[in-house]
């Protein structure tokens, strides 16, 4: 496993150390024992050392040689700018960085130290808001927050729908057992998380051979009175399609159902509002009480950020807010953790006044315009695009090979994915949705400092790749 990680035990580790240390090679001199550096970093004695993996060290060792070992370990990675793969930011102006380097020792949850960035969460929260076409009428009450990203704003709104629901049926005398969220098959992993750890049950819509979104009738019938809320995907993680909001809305509106949809806005929430305005799926609809928000994809930041909104202070409630005071400060709190560095908030900020709606608007059309450049070339090639282009969806390019074609070889990674990975590219091969795994795609992921040239090259590399299978 990655995130969680075994513990080797004293016998593995003495078993990996003698491996190296039986080789019978020149031993080293007195001096060369020593730990002073004063010639260069290889050629110091920890040069011919492994780095220490599995307990901390007895000594110290030179900052210029700890700084290059670990430096040389990371050009093992891939490069960020080439991983096709991820929606996160790879790109920020050096002005940012600097902001963002400057507030590294600031923990944000210090109001009392550092006011100013706190009210800078605030000023990002209100323009959010607001892009999210929230009620500015003179009662009006939207409120919000920051998270680590769009997994701990889920959390938060799955939480605040079941604490809503249980307080309804506990008013109307009825069992708060077995509450469920009615959500696409396709959702992005979190939701599941959130779904286990919160007790809710998943009621999913699947995925067919032809449609990859949720199926509006179908959700809406799925709703029963248990059921917390239903989830819309502005973006899908798949295909990269908008699921129809709207629809929704206006079933649970015409059949007078009581239940409120959440809106994962994880990548299309600074997307949609800029190159498809006109498409209906915030809080101009009535039953849309949340939405959640990832400023570390196409909101521009380095990770890790999210937002989450909510239409009015009913949607969230109150017992869910610690209101405590921490050193010196009176303080509210809706956060999974604690602690956090203000680097990432103050990252969003610079980006929402640096490029304004006008910046954010030629940055995503740029993008639209190059997905759809790179769907057309692709379709050339024999693939068949299953994003939806123009606009209509997140700006990436999700595609299959004609089995028509009758190629010897599929989207996986040991053929095509696996040849781009052979010149430098990271481009996912997976299977479709449950009900539908038995398709094959490919996802490319058009980001900020994914040019019209880097275009080309991935093109070119993809024939190169098609003539070498």
């Amino acid at each position: 496993m990655v995130h969680v990680n075994r513990v080797s035990t004293d016998k593995e580790i003495e078993s990996i150390r003698s491996q190296y240390e039986s080789i019978d090679t020149i031993p080293l001199t007195e001096e060369e024992e020593q730990d002073d550096f004063t010639a260069t970093v290889y050629g110091s004695k920890y040069a011919g050392e492994d780095l220490p993996r599995h307990e901390m060290p007895e000594r110290e060792m030179p900052a210029a040689v700890a700084h290059r070992m670990i430096k040389d370990d990371l050009t093992l990675d891939g490069t960020p700018t080439l991983n096709l793969a991820s929606f996160v930011t790879t790109y920020m102006e050096k002005e940012a960085e600097e902001l963002m380097v400057d507030a590294f020792s600031k923990n944000f949850i210090d109001y009392e130290e550092y006011p100013v960035s706190a009210d800078i969460q605030n000023r990002c929260v209100s323009m959010i808001a607001r892009l999210f076409n929230a009620p500015s009428h003179d009662d009006a009450n939207t409120i919000g927050t920051s998270t680590i990203g769009s997994s701990e704003a889920i959390m938060l709104g799955v939480l605040a729908m079941k604490k809503l629901w249980q307080k309804k049926r506990k008013a109307e005398g009825k069992s708060t057992e077995n509450p469920n969220i009615v959500m696409n098959a396709a959702v992005q992993v979190c939701w599941e998380k959130a779904c286990r750890y919160f007790d809710v049950e998943e009621k999913y819509v699947y995925c067919t051979k032809d449609r990859y979104v949720i199926d509006p009738k179908e959700a809406v019938d799925l709703v029963d009175e248990n059921t917390i809320g239903i989830c819309t995907i502005l973006g899908t993680t798949y295909t990269g399609e908008y699921e129809d909001t709207k629809a929704i809305n206006d079933l649970l509106i015409e059949r007078n159902i009581d239940c409120n949809i959440h809106v994962d806005a994880a990548s299309g929430g600074f997307v949609a509002p800029f190159v498809n305005p006109g498409l209906l799926w915030d809080f101009r609809l009535e039953k849309v009480s949340s939405i959640n928000v990832s400023g570390h994809k196409y909101g521009l930041v380095y990770p890790g950020v999210g937002w989450v909104v909510w239409r009015d202070p009913k949607y969230l409630p109150q017992e869910l807010i610690f209101n405590i005071n921490y050193l010196g400060a009176d303080q509210a709190s809706f956060t999974l953790n604690f602690s956090r560095g203000a680097s990432q908030i103050i990252g969003q900020y610079y980006q929402l006044i640096r490029l304004g709606k006008r910046g954010y608007r030629r940055i995503m059309l740029n993008l639209t315009r190059i997905a759809d450049y790179l769907a057309a070339n692709l379709e050339n090639l024999g693939f068949i695009i299953l994003s939806q282009g123009k606009g209509e969806g997140l700006p990436l390019v999700a595609c299959r090979l004609d089995k028509d074609l009758d190629k010897k070889y599929d989207e996986f990674a040991v053929y095509v994915a696996h040849q781009l990975r052979e010149r430098g590219w990271v481009v996912p091969a997976y299977t479709m949705a449950p009900h539908s795994e038995k398709m094959k795609l490919m996802r490319i992921v058009v980001r900020e400092d994914f040019t019209k040239s880097r275009c080309d090259a991935l093109i070119s590399d993809f024939k190169l790749a098609l003539q070498t299978l």
